[in-house]
């Protein structure tokens, strides 16, 4: 990164953002995530320090597992996916795109996973152009 941001901004910048994200340790732990009143996956604070694989359904645990052994591994950094889901006041099914990226330091090292949720739908309807301001 360039630059520096103190506690305050960056605390902002990551409720601001239009992404939900959770973050894991190389051990799989959850040790962070934003958007806490507002996600679309919600979590409870007892999951800090929890394997992820228990924050996942139990049909998708092995895919879960799939893409952190590739990671620590070094054969994948990333996995993308999307799924229909109702969601919202009106229960209406929304496209969510799921990624998952490896947290790796400058010598290579797998230092955890970053898993980062958006619902797309609103960009999907987008057309046209529209300017800055318009």
């Amino acid at each position: 990164m360039i630059g520096e941001l103190n506690r305050d901004l960056l605390e902002a910048f990551i409720e601001r953002i239009p992404i939900e994200f959770s973050v894991l340790d190389a051990n799989d732990k959850v040790v962070a995530w934003n958007k806490h009143g507002t996600r679309i996956f919600k979590r409870a604070t007892v999951v800090l320090g929890k394997d992820v694989r228990d924050c996942h359904p139990k049909k998708s645990q092995h895919k879960v597992e799939e893409i952190l052994r590739e990671m620590k591994e070094g054969k994948r950094d990333k996995a993308r996916f999307w799924i229909d889901l109702p969601f919202g006041p009106n229960g209406e099914k929304q496209k969510i795109i799921i990624e998952y990226y490896a947290l790796i330091d400058s010598e290579g090292k797998y230092l955890g996973c970053l898993e980062a949720t958006q619902n797309i739908g609103e960009l999907q309807a987008i057309t046209g152009e529209k300017r800055l301001l318009d």
